[in-house]
C-alpha cells in the first residue's frame, strides 16, 4: 500500500549512488528521516518536473523512484528551488514490495 509522506529527508555519509553531472545533484546512498533510515539500494527510474514563470521553463525538481534495503519503493525529490537553510530532499512517498 502506498502511503504519502511529504517529509523532509537528510543525506548521510559521503557514499552515492550516483555522481554529480549536468547540473544534477549526487543522490546520497543513505537518508535519515523522522521513522529512520532509508539505505538506497537500487534506482529503478528517475526524470525531471519544470516550473514557469513568465512564459520561461525553468528545471524544479529530480525524482527518484528507488528501492530500498528495506524491501520498499520510494519516491523521493531533490528540490532545486529550495530557499537557503531549507530541506532540498524530500521522502514524497513508501510502498511495501
Amino acid at each position: 500500500m502506498r502511503r504519502f509522506i511529504s517529509r523532509p529527508i537528510h543525506p548521510q555519509g559521503d557514499r552515492f549512488v550516483t555522481p554529480s553531472a549536468n547540473g544534477e545533484p549526487p543522490l546520497p546512498a543513505v537518508f535519515r528521516w523522522d521513522e529512520g533510515t532509508i539505505e538506497v539500494r537500487a534506482i529503478r527510474r528517475w526524470w525531471r518536473t519544470t516550473k514557469t514563470d513568465r512564459g520561461d521553463a525553468y528545471l524544479k525538481r529530480f525524482w527518484f523512484e528507488l528501492e530500498t534495503a528495506a524491501g520498499e519503493v520510494v519516491e523521493i525529490y531533490f528540490d532545486r528551488d529550495a530557499k537557503r537553510g531549507q530541506p532540498h530532499w524530500w521522502l514524497y512517498t513508501v510502498d511495501k514490495l
